[in-house]
This record gives C-alpha cells, sequence and structure tokens, in this order.
C-alpha cells in the first residue's frame, strides 16, 4: 500500500491492498477465525441478517465512486476493524483499507487468551492495572459464546513464600473483575494439583492456584473484503486512522519525518506440540521464567500451545522462528513437566513469531517495562494514531480512537454501541447445536462439533455446501486431511467471503499451518485445486498459490526448522547393535541388496502382509526420509532417520513406524507353528 500523504480532509492512498466500505446504507461485520460474520446497519446500530454479501467488484466501484468518506482506516488487523466497525455502527461513512489479508498480521498470531493482565502478574499487583481488560474480556466472551469459553489457568507453586504472594494477587485480579469475574480463583494442594495436571514435575511442587481467564481460539475480527492488487486510485476522506501495529511510525513518519517514534517491537515466539502435553481443559502459566520472562502452556484445537512474550526485536515484520528460539520454550517445558514425560524436539508441529507493537517513549529499550495500554494521537495535520494496547481491549481501543476522531474532526455521529455487539453465529448458537449437524446431514460428530464451535448458527451454510462422501458413514463432509475436522466445504465458504489466498485459507480460515505445517503442507494442493475452481484460475496462477504458500509454512510456520532437524547432514549416532538391528530391518524391505528401497519394495511387503496403500501415499512417506531428493530411500538415510528418532529431534515418521509394524508383522507370522495355525492344505 503506498500511502502518500495524509493530511487534515484527505487521504490519498495507493492499491495493491484489500479494501472494505462501509456507510450509512451498508454493513460493517466481524467475522470469525474461518469466516462467519456480524452485519451492523451503521444506520441505527441493530444487528441484521444479509444473505448475499456484495461481490467484489461491487466493493471496488464503491471504493472509487462513493465520494468522500468520513473515516479512511488503514490496518486491517484486530485494531483497524474494530475502528471501522465502531465507526460504521455510529453512521459514519467508512472505508478501510489493508495491504495484505485481514489478520494477517500480529492479530492471527496471538497467545489465543483472553486475558485481564495477569500474566504480567508482578506488574499487575503493583499497579492494579486490570480493570478496563476485565471489562473488554467479559464483552467478547458474551459476543462470541460459541468462539470463546472460560480457561482454567494453574500457576505452580515451588516455593512456599510463592503461595501467599500469588495467592493476593490472584484475589486482587478477581476482586476487581467484581460481578464479571469468570470464575473464582482457588488453591490447590500438590496431590490435587497432580491429578489435574498429571504431566507436571513433582519434585518441591508445594501446590498450585487456580485462575479463569478466557480462551479465544483465534476469530479474525474483520470487516468484508475486497482484494484489489494491480489497480490504484485515489480515496478521500475526511479523517486517516493509522492502525498498522508494528507499521505505526513508518506511517507517521510519512506525515511527518522529524515525529519520533512512539512504538518498541516485541517479538512472542510460538510452538505447537500434540495434545498429550497437556490435559484438555487446564492452562499452566509461569510469570517467572529462568530468564525473567513469562512462558504459557495452554490446550488449544486438542493440541498444546507454548510460547514466550517480551522479546526485543528491530524488526516490524515477523520474524522467522529460529531454533534457539524454539530450544529455549522447550527447555522451560522441561523445567515444570514430570521427568517420566519426554519433552521431544520431534514434536514441535509448528512455531511462528508475531510482533507486538508496545508503546514507549524513544529513549526506552526494555519493553517489560513498557506499558501495555493504547495511547491515541493526533498529528499536526489530523492524521490519527492508535497504537498500543492488546486483543483483549481491542474495542475499547477503537471506542476511544473514533471519540478522538469525531472530536478532532468535528464528525456527525452518534455515541458508540458496540459493547455487547454479538457476532454473526452466536444468537441461534447452543452447545448442543453440532447433534442437530450430525442428525440433519450426516457430519462426522468430531466435524460437526468443530463447524459448531467455529461458525455458530451459520455453521449449517457450510454444511449445506459440503460434498457427498461416498461412504457409509460420514454422508457428507471430506476432510482436508484425516486428523483434523476441516472439510473441504470450509474452502468454499471461505471463498464466498472473499478470501483469495491459499495463505488465508491454511493460516486464518482454518488453523492448519498453526496446528501442524506437514498437514497444512499436505492439504495444499486441493485446497488451491477448489480455490482455483471457484476462482476461475488458470494452471500458472494455481501453481504461484501453491508456491507461495509452501514458502510461507517453510518460512514463517516453522516448516524450515522443522525439516533442518534431519537433513543429508546429519550424524548418525548409534550403538553397534542398533546399527545392525535397523539394517535388519532395512534388509527385509531390500530384498535385492541394492542398498536402497522404492515405493514397490515397500509396496511388495506391505501386500506380503495383506495391507494397501496407494501409490501417492507411498511416495510422500518415502520423500520425507529422501534426503538427497533422488526418487529413493538408502540405507545411510534410514540411519540417519532412526538415529534422529532416538535422539527426539524426529517424531511421528511415517516410513519409521510402517517399517517397524511390518517387521514385527512378519515375525509373527513367521513365528506361528503350523499346527497352531489351523493347518494346510
Amino acid at each position: 500500500m503506498a500511502f502518500q500523504k495524509a493530511v487534515k480532509g484527505t487521504a490519498l492512498i495507493g492499491g495493491g491492498a484489500i479494501a472494505t466500505v462501509f456507510g450509512l446504507s451498508q454493513f460493517s461485520q466481524y467475522r470469525n477465525k474461518h469466516g462467519a460474520l456480524v452485519e451492523v446497519q451503521a444506520a441505527e446500530g441493530a444487528p441484521v441478517r444479509k444473505d448475499h454479501l456484495p461481490t467484489r467488484e461491487q466493493q471496488i466501484l464503491a471504493l472509487q465512486t462513493s465520494g468522500e468518506f468520513d473515516v479512511l482506516v488503514i490496518g486491517g488487523g484486530a485494531t483497524g476493524c474494530g475502528c471501522a466497525l465502531d465507526a460504521a455502527t455510529r453512521g459514519l461513512k467508512t472505508a478501510l483499507l489493508e495491504r495484505d489479508d485481514f489478520s494477517s498480521g500480529t492479530s492471527s498470531r496471538s497467545t489465543k487468551l483472553i486475558h485481564g493482565g495477569v500474566r504480567y502478574l508482578q506488574k499487575a499487583i503493583m499497579n492494579l492495572d486490570f480493570e478496563q481488560a476485565l471489562e473488554e474480556r467479559a464483552h467478547l466472551l458474551q459476543s462470541a459464546p460459541h468462539l470463546s469459553a472460560p480457561l482454567p489457568i494453574m500457576l505452580p507453586i515451588y516455593k512456599w513464600w510463592q503461595l501467599p504472594y500469588y495467592w493476593v494477587g490472584i484475589k486482587m485480579y478477581d476482586l476487581v473483575a467484581g460481578s464479571q469475574c469468570l470464575k473464582s480463583s482457588y488453591v490447590l494442594t500438590k496431590s490435587r494439583a497432580l491429578e489435574l495436571f498429571p504431566m507436571l514435575r513433582r519434585d518441591k511442587l508445594v501446590g498450585a492456584i487456580v485462575y479463569y481467564d478466557g480462551a479465544w481460539p483465534l476469530c479474525l475480527l474483520c470487516a468484508r473484503g475486497v482484494w484489489f492488487g494491480g489497480k490504484e486510485f485515489d480515496v478521500r476522506a475526511k479523517c486517516v486512522i493509522n492502525a498498522t501495529g508494528p507499521f505505526t511510525d513508518s506511517v507517521r513518519k510519512m506525515d511527518d519525518q522529524e515525529v519520533p517514534n512512539i512504538c518498541q517491537p516485541s517479538a512472542g515466539v510460538h510452538i505447537v506440540m500434540p495434545g498429550y502435553y497437556s490435559p484438555d481443559n487446564m492452562g499452566l502459566l509461569d510469570p517467572a521464567t529462568s530468564d525473567g520472562r513469562v512462558i504459557f502452556f495452554l490446550p488449544w484445537e486438542k493440541m498444546t500451545i507454548a510460547g514466550t512474550t517480551d522479546s526485543p526485536t528491530d524488526v516490524t515484520s515477523h520474524p522467522i522462528p529460529t531454533e534457539e528460539d524454539i530450544n529455549f520454550i522447550l527447555s522451560e517445558v522441561r523445567n515444570y513437566l514430570g521427568a517420566d514425560v519426554e519433552v521431544r524436539r520431534g514434536d514441535v508441529l509448528a512455531a511462528w513469531s508475531g510482533i507486538r507493537p508496545l508503546v514507549t517513549n524513544p529513549d526506552s529499550k526494555d519493553t517489560q517495562s513498557i506499558s501495555r495500554n493504547h495511547v491515541v494521537t493526533v498529528s499536526d495535520s489530523g492524521l490519527i494514531t492508535i497504537a498500543g494496547g492488546k486483543w483483549t481491549t481491542y474495542r475499547a481501543m477503537a471506542r476511544d480512537t473514533i471519540d478522538t476522531a469525531i472530536r478532532e474532526h468535528s464528525l456527525k455521529a452518534g455515541s458508540c454501541v458496540t459493547m455487547g455487539l454479538q457476532l454473526e453465529g452466536a444468537q441461534d448458537w447452543s452447545p448442543t447445536l453440532y447433534i442437530r449437524l450430525v442428525q440433519d446431514y450426516g457430519l462426522e460428530s468430531e466435524v460437526a462439533q468443530h463447524l459448531a464451535s467455529t461458525y455458530g448458527d451459520k455453521a449449517f451454510e457450510v454444511a449445506k455446501i459440503a460434498q457427498v462422501t461416498g461412504k457409509r458413514w460420514p454422508i457428507v463432509g471430506k476432510r482436508l486431511v484425516s486428523e483434523f475436522p476441516y472439510i473441504e466445504a470450509e474452502v468454499v465458504y471461505g471463498v464466498k467471503e472473499y478470501a483469495r489466498t491459499a495463505v488465508d485459507i491454511i493460516s486464518r480460515r482454518t488453523r492448519l499451518a498453526f496446528l501442524n505445517v506437514q498437514a497444512a503442507h499436505e492439504a495444499l494442493p486441493r485446497i488451491v485445486d477448489i480455490m482455483g475452481k471457484e476462482l476461475n484460475w488458470c494452471e500458472q496462477k494455481k501453481k504461484e498459490e501453491l508456491e507461495t504458500a509452501k514458502t510461507f509454512l517453510y518460512y514463517e510456520m516453522g516448516y524450515k526448522v522443522k525439516t533442518d532437524q534431519l537433513t543429508d547432514r546429519s550424524e548418525i549416532s548409534l550403538v553397534p547393535s542398533d546399527i545392525e538391528r535397523y539394517k535388519k530391518r532395512f534388509r527385509m524391505f531390500d530384498k535385492d541388496k541394492k542398498g536402497f528401497i522404492t515405493t514397490l519394495d515397500v509396496q511388495r511387503v506391505l501386500e506380503s502382509i495383506s495391507v494397501q496403500m496407494d501409490e501417492n501415499t507411498l511416495h510422500e512417506i518415502l520423500n520425507e526420509v529422501d534426503l538427497n531428493k533422488n526418487g529413493q530411500v538408502e540405507l545411510n538415510e534410514f540411519l540417519q532417520l532412526m538415529s534422529a528418532i532416538q535422539k527426539g529431534r524426529v517424531s511421528g515418521s511415517r516410513l519409521a513406524v510402517l517399517m517397524k509394524s511390518a517387521e514385527e508383522n512378519l515375525r509373527r507370522r513367521q513365528a506361528i507353528p503350523v499346527d497352531r495355525s489351523g493347518g494346510g492344505l
């Protein structure tokens, strides 16, 4: 997006972005993480339903021909979309520009918590800085009951003096929340803490404190969007709002090159591990790690997410997670999990970094002492900037921003009406809605629960377009990958709600990229095919989308650091007895003593034990271990794989499991004597 100049009364913005238009006769919307919408009539602020969204062409035309807007928002993350929603519901003619997909930046890389500030417990105790965040937390939980829920979070106590210290702080958290307290916090004995969180380290454990915050499966709070890459035109507005997160100062300097910086970027690194690392409904937080940062450990989408906060950074784009980042988190995880739980590097299924634009003065270097409240500034030319804050308080940030815009630019508008506004999907949702999806459409129970908890009562619209499977059960709903409940119909539904990139589908309309990069990689060809059919992509466009999405997974979602665990340079650190054992297993497949195995070798062994597997799947399995990419797996590559597995650097290797299973199956068959096998002819 080429921001040329922002002056009072006029904004000139270049194209190549996503745009959305609001106004008196138009509608603003929320969208959840997979596309469910709420539509709010701007003139009256009353929720309404609209069966058909305007086309992309209609949106572009409206942006070009609607004359001067009251408000133009730059930035389509949580804050920018919150500002656009607030402005539209007050009756202001509003437009929003985003250079990428909605919530593609910081807003899609959060900790998945709606919190009131307790993870910065020590600072919160000193400052009593809870109240606004707690109020906004309650609003979010009420506005989207199908998406959010209270989550108990445990603080393990390993020193007796910490028990009263943290207990006082947590009880103050409850007290300030008042009627908005989700559930009262409580103390656990050592035995009860281990019963609820059996993976916890036992030695020196004194007990634990449990408090409640909100779990938020990372919704995209956004407006209806239009991609108009390749076109450029001017948009005029009375007021321009800068809500660009980490890019805040870059945009401010386009308005005034001499303005001092007000943002200090802070990086948070997150990893996703299998669900067995944490209980299904209990999170864990350590407010004082070995280096003073906060680390959290939370159940999310049947997986476990772990991460840190407050790592100073000089970059505004999202940094690539490094092996050092991942190993630090794993070391902290090992500190509070029991010795009987082996924390393996190979169990990291995805990894990413997010940039949080904290507010600071230009001389500050310590992001941990920076205020996490938001600030609204107005430049001499009238450019309004909203910076700082957090996901939980986006609505209050938007309210304060639009209040400032109305005051500074003498806009005629009503009062803020977003408090209590529900997302589309919440109105007729109930915890048992998924049962109707199973009964009425023949969806798998897991898929139905996913759709209900993602789209709310809009889940029926997704179910209606789900394809017949051709099986006895489920009747409809073809999965994108077998281990996750995302179905092909969600791709079609996402396109109908303006999804235009494969990256958007795998990372925000579904959460595959954040849950398991390998699964997302496997699903990409089918996703691109579906999108290509819906959007009339040519073969070249499909190829470009596929490569762009693969690059996104490789660098931004941790696929690179995952594949780096097993390369053609990996050492073989096996004792002689293990080497001989693995060589023997390899030779069961390499009957011709070629020194390598191919799909034909594996297929022959599988057929001998009556196992059928299609050729494409076999190619995928061997390709994971084919380090020099010559179409075969050599003995040395197999030994490198088994060495990496023993070290815990690789897990879930399909080839290793398949070969071990086949070996055991063949051994059992060879060991059964004729008289016990029922004889023969």
